[in-house]
Protein backbone atom coordinates (compact mmCIF):
# COMPACT_ATOMS: atom_id res chain seq x y z
CA UNK A 1 0.00 0.00 0.00
CA UNK A 2 1.46 3.02 -1.09
CA UNK A 3 1.98 6.16 1.59
CA UNK A 4 0.05 9.12 0.42
CA UNK A 5 2.14 12.03 1.16
CA UNK A 6 -0.03 15.57 1.43
CA UNK A 7 0.34 17.76 -0.71
CA UNK A 8 1.98 21.36 0.48
CA UNK A 9 -0.20 24.30 -0.60
CA UNK A 10 1.71 27.07 -2.76
CA UNK A 11 2.84 30.09 -0.21
CA UNK A 12 0.59 33.02 -1.27
CA UNK A 13 0.52 36.43 0.08
CA UNK A 14 -2.64 37.80 2.03
CA UNK A 15 -3.90 40.74 0.03
CA UNK A 16 -6.63 41.31 2.33
CA UNK A 17 -4.02 43.84 4.82
CA UNK A 18 -3.05 45.43 1.86
CA UNK A 19 -6.00 46.26 0.04
CA UNK A 20 -7.77 47.60 3.69
CA UNK A 21 -4.80 49.85 3.76
CA UNK A 22 -4.41 51.57 0.78
CA UNK A 23 -8.53 51.84 1.04
CA UNK A 24 -8.12 53.76 4.31
CA UNK A 25 -5.27 55.86 2.65
CA UNK A 26 -7.98 56.92 -0.41
CA UNK A 27 -10.51 57.53 2.68
CA UNK A 28 -8.22 59.53 4.23
CA UNK A 29 -7.45 61.48 1.01
CA UNK A 30 -10.54 62.25 -0.49
CA UNK A 31 -11.71 63.39 3.38
CA UNK A 32 -8.63 65.58 3.58
CA UNK A 33 -8.65 67.57 0.54
CA UNK A 34 -11.09 70.24 -0.82
CA UNK A 35 -12.96 68.65 -3.91
CA UNK A 36 -14.25 71.90 -5.12
CA UNK A 37 -12.78 75.39 -4.31
CA UNK A 38 -15.88 77.24 -2.26
CA UNK A 39 -14.55 80.90 -3.80
CA UNK A 40 -14.52 78.96 -7.55
CA UNK A 41 -18.17 78.00 -7.37
CA UNK A 42 -19.52 80.99 -8.27
CA UNK A 43 -19.59 82.72 -11.41
CA UNK A 44 -17.87 85.84 -11.36
CA UNK A 45 -15.84 88.07 -13.82
CA UNK A 46 -12.95 89.65 -12.22
CA UNK A 47 -11.86 92.79 -13.37
CA UNK A 48 -8.85 93.09 -15.67
CA UNK A 49 -5.97 95.17 -15.24
CA UNK A 50 -3.17 97.34 -16.80
CA UNK A 51 -0.28 97.08 -14.75
CA UNK A 52 0.19 94.37 -12.32
CA UNK A 53 3.37 93.43 -10.01
CA UNK A 54 3.29 89.72 -9.23
CA UNK A 55 3.10 88.81 -5.44
CA UNK A 56 6.08 88.29 -3.65
CA UNK A 57 6.86 86.22 -0.06
CA UNK A 58 7.50 88.15 2.62
CA UNK A 59 11.30 87.36 3.63
CA UNK A 60 11.71 85.11 6.46
CA UNK A 61 13.18 87.03 9.60
CA UNK A 62 16.54 87.38 10.06
CA UNK A 63 18.10 86.31 13.75
CA UNK A 64 21.19 87.94 15.24
CA UNK A 65 22.50 85.58 17.49
CA UNK A 66 25.44 87.62 19.93
CA UNK A 67 27.73 85.26 21.80
CA UNK A 68 28.85 86.77 25.34
CA UNK A 69 32.32 88.18 23.79
CA UNK A 70 30.33 89.87 20.62
CA UNK A 71 31.05 87.71 17.93
CA UNK A 72 27.44 87.29 15.62
CA UNK A 73 26.50 84.39 13.88
CA UNK A 74 23.73 84.75 11.14
CA UNK A 75 22.16 81.13 10.06
CA UNK A 76 25.14 79.69 11.84
CA UNK A 77 27.94 81.25 10.01
CA UNK A 78 30.11 84.21 11.93
CA UNK A 79 30.02 87.38 10.12
CA UNK A 80 32.03 90.07 10.53
CA UNK A 81 31.16 93.38 11.21
CA UNK A 82 31.43 95.54 7.85
CA UNK A 83 30.40 92.02 6.35
CA UNK A 84 27.19 92.01 8.58
CA UNK A 85 26.37 95.65 8.19
CA UNK A 86 26.34 95.62 4.35
CA UNK A 87 24.14 92.36 4.41
CA UNK A 88 21.50 94.30 6.39
CA UNK A 89 21.55 97.45 4.51
CA UNK A 90 20.72 95.00 1.24
CA UNK A 91 18.19 93.36 3.45
CA UNK A 92 16.62 96.63 4.28
CA UNK A 93 16.35 97.92 0.48
CA UNK A 94 15.30 94.55 -0.33
CA UNK A 95 12.45 94.97 1.74
CA UNK A 96 11.90 97.74 3.95
CA UNK A 97 9.66 96.05 6.52
CA UNK A 98 12.31 93.48 7.26
CA UNK A 99 12.14 91.81 10.56
CA UNK A 100 15.05 91.44 12.92
CA UNK A 101 15.08 89.57 16.10
CA UNK A 102 18.52 90.00 17.94
CA UNK A 103 19.03 86.96 20.13
CA UNK A 104 21.66 88.25 23.21
CA UNK A 105 23.62 86.40 25.19
CA UNK A 106 22.66 86.56 29.14
CA UNK A 107 25.82 86.52 30.39
CA UNK A 108 27.82 89.29 28.30
CA UNK A 109 27.74 92.54 28.43
CA UNK A 110 24.90 94.32 27.25
CA UNK A 111 27.00 96.39 24.84
CA UNK A 112 27.58 94.19 22.53
CA UNK A 113 23.21 93.59 21.74
CA UNK A 114 23.46 97.61 21.36
CA UNK A 115 26.13 97.87 19.31
CA UNK A 116 24.41 95.39 16.91
CA UNK A 117 20.76 96.92 17.58
CA UNK A 118 22.07 100.32 16.62
CA UNK A 119 23.57 98.34 13.54
CA UNK A 120 20.66 97.61 12.27
CA UNK A 121 18.92 100.98 12.81
CA UNK A 122 21.87 102.39 10.59
CA UNK A 123 21.05 99.89 8.49
CA UNK A 124 17.44 101.06 8.05
CA UNK A 125 15.48 98.21 9.80
CA UNK A 126 13.19 99.52 12.06
CA UNK A 127 11.42 96.29 13.09
CA UNK A 128 13.70 94.64 15.58
CA UNK A 129 13.06 92.16 18.21
CA UNK A 130 14.68 91.58 21.27
CA UNK A 131 14.30 87.97 22.23
CA UNK A 132 14.31 86.61 25.74
CA UNK A 133 13.89 83.58 27.58
CA UNK A 134 10.70 82.97 30.08
CA UNK A 135 11.91 82.32 33.42
CA UNK A 136 10.14 78.78 34.90
CA UNK A 137 7.66 79.35 37.48
CA UNK A 138 9.11 77.29 41.06
CA UNK A 139 7.58 74.04 41.61
CA UNK A 140 7.06 73.36 37.54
Amino acid sequence: MPLRVPQEEEPGMNLTPMIDVVMLLNIFFMVGSRLVEPEKQYDINLPTVAEARPLTALPDEIILNVKSDGIIFVKGKQKELPELEAELKLAAKRYPDQVVRIRGDGQGPYQHVMSTLSMCQKAGLSKIKLDARVEEPAGK
